[in-house]
């Protein structure tokens, strides 16, 4: 088994989009003709967005953050070999932030925003 792609549902793609080129310099990779489905660049494995409800299975319900102090049950992760300035352009770009760059005792260094849609974003170094 292998990841192939996340997805995350949002209220609007293409201002997502836009915004993770701006906080976290990840390019489009491909944008629907219809706005509802979106693709950034991130490697082997592709980072989506899909609104809300363009697809998702009739059967559930999502949940709703209420303030920047609540986010979805998901974290996502990019790593970086220079955290803290990854991290203040992620915060000029308009994250929330949720912790500073710190120095973890394994030797990592691990920040965390809320982007526009209140996910979780952890910007890391590679663990070495």
């Amino acid at each position: 088994m292998k990841l192939g792609y996340t997805i995350l549902y949002v209220g609007d793609v293409k201002a997502t989009m836009n915004f993770y080129e701006n906080a976290f310099s990840l390019k489009p990779k491909f944008l629907h003709e219809s706005g509802q489905y979106g693709e950034m660049d991130t490697g082997e494995t592709t980072l989506s967005f899909t609104e809300h409800n363009s697809s998702k299975p009739k059967s559930i319900d999502f949940l709703k953050t209420t303030d920047a102090k609540s986010s979805y049950p998901v974290e996502i992760a990019f790593t970086t070999k220079d955290v803290s300035t990854a991290y203040k352009k992620a915060m000029g770009a308009g994250c929330k932030n949720v912790s500073e760059p710190e120095q973890k005792p394994w030797g990592q260094v691990v920040s965390y925003v809320l982007d526009l849609n209140g996910f979780l974003v952890e910007i890391c170094s590679p663990i070495s």
